[in-house]
């Protein structure tokens, strides 16, 4: 399933005003972003994007002329979104730069990440930020019911809330003056995850299981899996799938040993344009699967029950339920639903 019409002519900048107007954001404006305060004197003309979540977000608000740069991109953009995307500087396809984020002389920095900007951010911290002057917003899916002290990516005091994906939205659409555009994302938004759930739900499934590979520093060593209670780890739950990893990291480091001994029904691995280590590539990872003595052994690799998901579709963003729909339909070709 595609983004919306709406999504599209927002991107161009072509949606109408709504019947029922929102009322204009009221300037100052004073928001609490995961345990701190920003306050904005006016909209931002310029931002900075520190994750494809947020850029993304930015564009399906109609807000591309905003964007001054982008950075940490998992899959290539939406193809609604290719002619804004052009537009706007890739400042990193990882991790930017201090310098090359204060370059751009933005008002306000938009993380998908704390790991990126926040408490020890190996970009910047907030602080740094603030003293130039700069505004930090986190998504906060990053940071409701998280620690993201813990290393690495964080560990989830309570399981990831969809809640946080149409907040971000909501707040985002009130810091630029855009409610309207908010509102009709969000409405999107919920109606496509409302129905790729009520269809994933359909399957009744039959104690299916699940681990959910997103990429490994090496290929020999422990890849990064799916926790419990993390983004991925919701998807998973939403479909009524038992995730065999028991960690509530984000994305925690587990042996090929232990995924085995679980033998899960199917494994789900991520697909990368990225290439920040060998296993971004899917390709990779299912060559892997299928020579490795271990991993060959299994299950879901014997039946070929090996599910090839976009990385940015198990994240927390507006590709959310087109995650849910793959995962869906491959549990349904497999066979794991009930008769």
């Amino acid at each position: 399933m595609t983004i919306s019409r709406f999504v599209l002519a927002a991107s161009l900048g072509l949606v109408a005003t709504a019947p029922a107007a929102a009322e204009p954001t009221r300037y100052p404006l004073t928001i609490q972003n995961c345990g701190q305060e920003m306050t904005l004197d006016a909209a931002p003309s310029r931002a900075i994007a520190i994750g494809q979540s947020g850029t993304e977000m930015l564009y399906a608000l109609g807000l591309g002329e905003k964007v001054a740069g982008t950075a940490v991109w998992f899959n290539e953009v939406l193809p609604q979104f290719r002619d804004t995307n052009a537009k706007v500087e890739r400042l990193a396809d990882n991790h930017p730069s201090f310098e090359s984020v204060v370059a751009k002389e933005p008002q306000l920095v938009i993380t998908q990440f704390e790991v990126h900007v926040g408490p020890q951010g190996s970009v910047g911290t907030r602080q740094q930020f603030n003293e130039l002057g700069i505004n930090v917003y986190a998504m906060p899916a990053d940071c409701v019911g998280k620690d993201n002290l813990v290393g690495g990516d964080g560990a989830r005091k309570s399981a990831f809330q969809i809640e946080t994906v149409y907040q971000a939205v909501s707040e985002l659409s009130e810091i630029f003056d855009v409610q309207d555009r908010g509102a009709e994302l969000e409405k999107e938004l919920r109606d496509r995850v409302d129905a790729a759930t009520a269809k994933a739900q359909e399957l009744n499934l039959r104690d299916a299981s699940a681990v959910v590979w997103f990429s490994s520093p090496d290929i020999d060593l422990d890849p990064f899996v799916a926790g419990q209670k993390g983004i991925a780890g919701y998807i998973l739950n939403t479909l009524g799938v038992r995730n065999v990893v028991e960690s509530d990291e984000e994305w925690p480091a587990v042996g090929w040993e232990r995924i085995a001994q679980a033998d899960p029904d199917i494994i789900v691995v991520a697909r990368m344009d990225r290439r920040r280590f060998p296993a971004d590539d899917h390709e990779v990872k299912i060559n892997f699967l299928k020579s490795d003595p271990v991993t060959r052994e299994m299950t879901a690799v014997k039946e070929n029950r090996i599910v090839v998901v976009d990385a940015h579709a198990i994240h927390a963003s507006i590709r959310i339920a087109d995650g849910i729909e793959a995962i869906s339909d491959a549990l349904s070709k497999a066979g794991l639903s009930a008769q």
